[in-house]
C-alpha cells in the first residue's frame, strides 16, 4: 500500500523529476497554523463521515481559517486522481471504485455543519465512463434533500474523455454555481496541465451556459507559474467570450520540490490591477489576491455574485 504521508509516497509519478527549489514566501503569504475549537470540530465531522476534502489533499493555505468557521470543501470520488498535473498536491494513481454511499455522507455532513453554501469538488476520474458525472448529480440531489436551504457550488473535472451527455447530467442536477478551473494560460498547459486541453475546458464552461443560461459559471487561474500580464489578459478575454461570470486569481504555491517551480511571487498591487482589469472586461465577480482559492470565502462571494447579477438586471 502506498504511503501517502510523504512526498515520495504521495507522488511516485513525480519521483523521476529533478528537484525545484522552493523559494521563501514573502510576508503577504504568511498564514496561521491550523487549530482551535472550530477547526477541531470540522475535522471531527469530516472523519466521522469518512469524507475527503481538497483543503487537506491539496494543502490549501487557508485551511485553518476556513475550518475554524466550519467551512470545508468536500472532495468526492476518492483521494487519488487519474491525472498528474505538475502543480497539484493530490495523489495520482489508480483510484478505488466509486462509493455509492458517499453522496449521502456528504449531505449529512453539510447538514451537520449548518452550511449556507457548500463547495463540492472531485479528483479526475478518467477511469469512469462518465467521468463521475452521475456521482456529482447524485451528490447535488442528496444535499438538496438533506439541506434544502444550502446553495451548492461544484468544481468539476473537465470530462475530457466522456460523451457530451456527461456534462448535461451534471447541469440537469441544478447546482447554483458551476466552476471549472482553467488553472493557467494556454502556453503553459503542456508542462503544467499536460492531461488537459485549454479550449476544451473553455468550451465546457460555455456549454454550461448554453444548457442553462441562468446558472452561474466560474473559473480560476494561478499566477506565478511563468505567465505574463498579456497572457493573463487574453485568458480573461477568452473567459468573457464564454460568458463566464466569476473569475478567481491566486498565487501558485509549490507543494514539494518535485512540483512545478514558482516562477515568482506576484505582488498584492499586481493582483489589484488584475481585479480592476477583470471588472473592466465585464465579470460580475472577481477575487484576485495572493491567497485566493476557488472555494475561499465562496459563500460570501456567491451572495455578492447574486447581488451583482440582480443589479445588472435591474432587480430589487
Amino acid at each position: 500500500m502506498r504511503d501517502l504521508t510523504t512526498p515520495q509516497g504521495r507522488h511516485p509519478e513525480k519521483a523521476h523529476r529533478p528537484d525545484n527549489a522552493q523559494p521563501k514566501k514573502p510576508d503577504w503569504i504568511r498564514v496561521r497554523a491550523p487549530g482551535g475549537k472550530g477547526y477541531a470540530e470540522t475535522h471531527k465531522i469530516m472523519r466521522e463521515h469518512k469524507l475527503s476534502t481538497v483543503c487537506e489533499e491539496a494543502g490549501c493555505p487557508n485551511v485553518g481559517e476556513c475550518w475554524s468557521q466550519g467551512h470545508a470543501t468536500m472532495m468526492i470520488m476518492g483521494e487519488i486522481c487519474t491525472r498528474g498535473c505538475t502543480f497539484c498536491n493530490v495523489a495520482t494513481g489508480r483510484p478505488d471504485a466509486l462509493d455509492a454511499f458517499e453522496p449521502g455522507r456528504v449531505a449529512d455532513a453539510v447538514k451537520k455543519l449548518g452550511l449556507n453554501h457548500v463547495v463540492i469538488t472531485s479528483v479526475d476520474r478518467d477511469d469512469v465512463e462518465d467521468g463521475g458525472a452521475e456521482h456529482f448529480a447524485m451528490t447535488i440531489r442528496a444535499v438538496r434533500r438533506h439541506a434544502p436551504d444550502t446553495t451548492i457550488e461544484i468544481l468539476t473535472p473537465d470530462f475530457l474523455k466522456c460523451a457530451p451527455e456527461a456534462l448535461e447530467v451534471v447541469v440537469a442536477a441544478k447546482p447554483d454555481v458551476f466552476n471549472h478551473n482553467l488553472e493557467t494560460v494556454p502556453g503553459l498547459y503542456p508542462e503544467v496541465r499536460p492531461g488537459a486541453r485549454y479550449f476544451h475546458s473553455l468550451r465546457l464552461l460555455q456549454r454550461v451556459k448554453e444548457l442553462d443560461p441562468g446558472m452561474f459559471t466560474k473559473s480560476g487561474i494561478m499566477v506565478g507559474l511563468g505567465e505574463d500580464h498579456a497572457q493573463v489578459s487574453q485568458v480573461m478575454d477568452d473567459m468573457r467570450a464564454a460568458d463566464i461570470d466569476f473569475l478567481t486569481i491566486g498565487q501558485y504555491l509549490q507543494p514539494t520540490p518535485k512540483h512545478h517551480r514558482v516562477d515568482r511571487f506576484v505582488t498584492p498591487d499586481e493582483f489589484k490591477a488584475y481585479e480592476n482589469a477583470a471588472y473592466g472586461k465585464g465579470f460580475l465577480m472577481v477575487s484576485a489576491t495572493p491567497l485566493t482559492r476557488s472555494s475561499y470565502h465562496a459563500g460570501d462571494d456567491f451572495a455578492r455574485l447574486r447581488d451583482a447579477r440582480n443589479a445588472k438586471l435591474g432587480r430589487a
